[in-house]
This record gives C-alpha cells, sequence and structure tokens, in this order.
C-alpha cells in the first residue's frame, strides 16, 4: 500500500492549494471523479490490444474548481473578461491502481522457452496518488452555461501532477534453485535479456503532464455531470517496477483514465 506519510503531505498540500484559493474571492466547485483506467508501461506489448485492456485498473479522486466568472464573496459576477468567461483551475487529489501482467506474442502457448516462462510469472503493481493543477479551456461560455443557455460545455485541459509511485513486483519462478521461488532480487527470476536492476519495486516520486478532453452537463443550478478522458505521461519508467531498457522501450510510463464526476458549485 502507499506510504500514509504521503497520502497525508499530498492532503495537507491540497488543502492549502484551496485555502490560498479562497481567500482571492472567485467562486468555488468541488466534486469527486472515477472511472476505469488503462497503464500502459514496460509490461506487455506495445499497442497490443490485450495487453491494453489486460492491465487495465481503477481510479478515484477528489477535485477542486476555481471559476473566475463568479465571485462568492459578494454574489455577483466578475468582470467580464474572455479569461474570466472560458477558464476554471482545477486542483486534484487521485489515486490509481493497476495490476499488470505480460500478455501477447511473446507468453502466447506455443512459446516454450524459459523467457517465456519467467515473463508468464512475472506479476506487478503500478500504484500511484497523484496532486496538482490543470488550466481547463471551455469554448463556450461559462456563464452562458451556469445560466442554462445550453446544457452541455466542452472543455480541453492542460496541467502538471505530482506523483508518489509504489509499485509492486512478484514472480512465481525460480531458475535452477527451487528455494528462489518468488525472489525478486535475483535477476535470474526474469527475462534473461533484461539489465541486473530492470525489476524495481522501490516507491518514490515523479512529475508528469496531463492533458484531457471533457464535457460537463448541467443538472442543476449548483450541480453538474463532468465527462473526462485523461493522458497522462510520467516522467519515470519505474511508476510499474520495470525498466528494462531494451529497444522496445520508447517511453516512460503513462495511463489513459476515463473518469465520471459529480460537481457542485459552492454558493
Amino acid at each position: 500500500m502507499l506510504n500514509l506519510k504521503h497520502l497525508a503531505s499530498a492532503f495537507c498540500l491540497f488543502l492549502l492549494i484551496q485555502t490560498a484559493n479562497a481567500q482571492l474571492g472567485f467562486s468555488h466547485e468541488i466534486g469527486v471523479i472515477a472511472g476505469p483506467v488503462q497503464f500502459r508501461s514496460d509490461f506487455g506489448v506495445r499497442e497490443d490490444s490485450k495487453t491494453n485492456f489486460g492491465n487495465s485498473g481503477f481510479g478515484i479522486g477528489i477535485v477542486h474548481y476555481l471559476n473566475f466568472s463568479y465571485r462568492a464573496d459578494c454574489n455577483c459576477y466578475t468582470t467580464d473578461t474572455y479569461f474570466n468567461d472560458h477558464f476554471k483551475l482545477r486542483n486534484e487529489l487521485s489515486y490509481n491502481k493497476t495490476n499488470l501482467e505480460h500478455l501477447g506474442k511473446w507468453v502466447a502457448p506455443d512459446r516454450t522457452s524459459s523467457d517465456a516462462d519467467k515473463l508468464r510469472a512475472h506479476k506487478g503493481v503500478a500504484e500511484n496518488l497523484d496532486i496538482g493543477t490543470q488550466l481547463e479551456f471551455f469554448p463556450l461560455s461559462i456563464r452562458d452555461f451556469q445560466g442554462f443557455a445550453y446544457s452541455f460545455a466542452p472543455f480541453v485541459s492542460l496541467g502538471v501532477h505530482y506523483t508518489s509511485f509504489t509499485p509492486g513486483v512478484s514472480t512465481t519462478y525460480a531458475n535452477l534453485d527451487p528455494t528462489a521461488i518468488g525472489d525478486i532480487t535475483d535477476p535470474s527470476n526474469f527475462h534473461s535479456a533484461w539489465d541486473p536492476g530492470s525489476v524495481d519495486a522501490s516507491p518514490g516520486s515523479a512529475w508528469s503532464v496531463v492533458s484531457s478532453v471533457g464535457v460537463r452537463y448541467k443538472l442543476t443550478k449548483l450541480s453538474d455531470l463532468m465527462l473526462d478522458l485523461r493522458w497522462q505521461y510520467y516522467f519515470n519508467d519505474r511508476i510499474d517496477g520495470l525498466n528494462h531498457q531494451l529497444d522496445s522501450n520508447k517511453n516512460d510510463d503513462w495511463l489513459v483514465w476515463l473518469n465520471i464526476g459529480y460537481i457542485y458549485y459552492l454558493d
């Protein structure tokens, strides 16, 4: 499980961000998000459907929005500028977890080598706690959407997240020595082409860039439903506990997350 100290630190930072924003006088929104995650890592075969759908997990989070179009301190609209009417600042604390295994042609039934057996025996876990900020752009007027001029408000976003990751590694393979079953520190229990140290379950932290496209649906004056498709790229290749450094290892770890959210406006 994730380090509780990391969780506490991230949550305190999240509260500090909200407190600082509250001093600006703009209105606020809070919400929850949840949905399936596809984690793209060094497990399996790149761009293989079995790998992509097989290495899927789940994510949840809480979000806070700074709404520039309205001031909560005076119950009035802000100055009518393009930025105030088309942008929101999104702060987020989220968690995702994905169980990983090697899928695709290298572990097909007709593969009978020891390396194929090692891949079949090797399992992993990507477990991440994220905190970060994104700037969301709404092509349509935020004020008009809040006033029920239309029911749907599409948006795109770009931001930066800080991630605390705690990967998991396991294997049921033992190379020659039966007492070595499950020894993740023994390189001979993993693929022979991987350098020693390629498998590492050490926890760590990394920065990531986050981009998404989505839409809001107006439920009531003070609530929206949200559908959001996210792409998140980590500036680290050990989020999954594996960095085999072969020629096929072209990218750092990344994920795709489709989440559904409920947003409430703090009046």
